[in-house]
C-alpha cells in the first residue's frame, strides 16, 4: 500500500489548580506560538473533567520505575482546569523538532503551575518530575547536534516522552506514537517473550532507525514494513509510517 499523506500533530493536555492555567504567562504563550502550536480553546476548561481521572489511570507510562507519584495522581484528582495545546501537522523530518519544542513547552507549563500533563495523540502520561527530566535530556541533546542533524538522543527523549509501549493485543505487543518522532510503529510478537523484552527490543529497533534509517535497518533485520493499521487515518494515534512485525 501507498504510504498515507496524514501529517500527525501533538495533542498536549494540562490540568491546573485553577483557571489561571488557561491564560498561560505572556513567555510562555510566546514559546507556544513562536513553535507554531496553538491553544485549543474549544476544548480547554476553567472546570474539572470527571473523565480526567480515569483517563490518566489509563495512561500512566509503566516502563519506566517510577514515572509517576501519589503526588501526581492526587493532583490529576483535585484539578480545576484544563488546557489543550495543539502542534501544527508535522512533516516527518520534522516530527523529532516538533516534539522537542513539545517538551519545552511542557516545561515552562508546568514551572507557570501546570499540576498534570498527558500526551493525548498516544495516550501517555508522566508525573511532573519524569516530565521535567525527559525535558532536560531533550535540551542537553539538543545542544550536542551538528547542524540539522537529530541525535538518537533527542529523538529517544522525544520517543519516550511521547509514544507508549508495549500495548497488548491479542498476537503482539505493540508501539503507538511512533509516529510523532517521524518513526514506524513496532509490534513485536507476544511468542517472543514477556511485555518488558518486548518494550527493550521495540527500543532497540527504533533506535536504530533513528540512527541508521529505516529502510537500512528493516534490511539489516530482515523486517518488512506494513500499511495496515487498526487506526482510521482521521485518529491521532494513526501512524502514517506504517508498522513493523517483529514475529515470533
Amino acid at each position: 500500500m501507498p504510504s498515507s499523506a496524514v501529517k500527525p500533530r501533538h495533542v498536549l493536555c494540562f490540568l491546573g489548580k485553577d483557571e489561571s492555567l488557561l491564560h498561560p504567562p505572556k513567555a510562555v504563550a510566546k514559546t507556544i506560538t513562536d513553535f507554531g502550536f496553538e491553544i485549543d480553546r474549544t476544548y480547554s476548561q476553567a472546570q474539572p473533567d470527571p473523565h480526567m481521572t480515569r483517563s490518566f489511570g489509563v495512561c500512566w507510562d509503566r516502563v519506566f520505575p517510577n514515572a509517576w507519584s501519589a503526588a501526581d495522581e492526587a493532583a490529576v484528582a483535585n484539578h480545576k482546569s484544563v488546557l489543550y495545546v495543539l502542534s501544527p501537522p508535522m512533516e516527518q523530518q520534522k516530527a523529532v523538532a516538533y516534539s522537542a519544542a513539545a517538551l519545552r513547552i511542557i516545561e515552562e507549563l508546568i514551572e507557570a503551575g501546570a499540576t498534570a500533563v498527558k500526551g493525548e495523540s498516544a495516550g501517555v502520561a508522566h508525573g511532573l518530575e519524569r516530565w521535567m527530566q525527559l525535558a532536560s535530556e531533550c535540551k542537553a541533546a539538543a545542544k550536542t547536534n551538528q547542524g540539522l542533524a537529530v541525535t538518537t538522543a533527542m529523538s529517544r527523549a522525544c520517543r519516550l516522552a511521547f509514544a507508549k509501549r508495549p500495548l497488548g493485543s491479542a498476537a503482539y505487543n505493540e508501539s503507538v506514537g511512533f509516529h510523532l518522532v517521524g518513526l514506524p510503529e513496532v509490534y513485536v510478537a507476544k511468542a517472543r517473550g514477556s511485555d518488558r523484552d518486548a518494550a527493550r527490543l521495540i527500543d532497540e529497533i527504533a533506535d536504530a532507525m533513528t540512527e541508521r534509517g529505516i529502510d537500512a535497518t528493516l534490511a539489516d533485520r530482515t523486517l518488512s514494513l506494513s500499511r495496515t493499521s487498526d487506526y482510521p487515518e482521521d485518529d491521532f494515534k494513526f501512524n502514517p509510517y506504517g508498522i513493523v512485525h517483529v514475529e515470533a
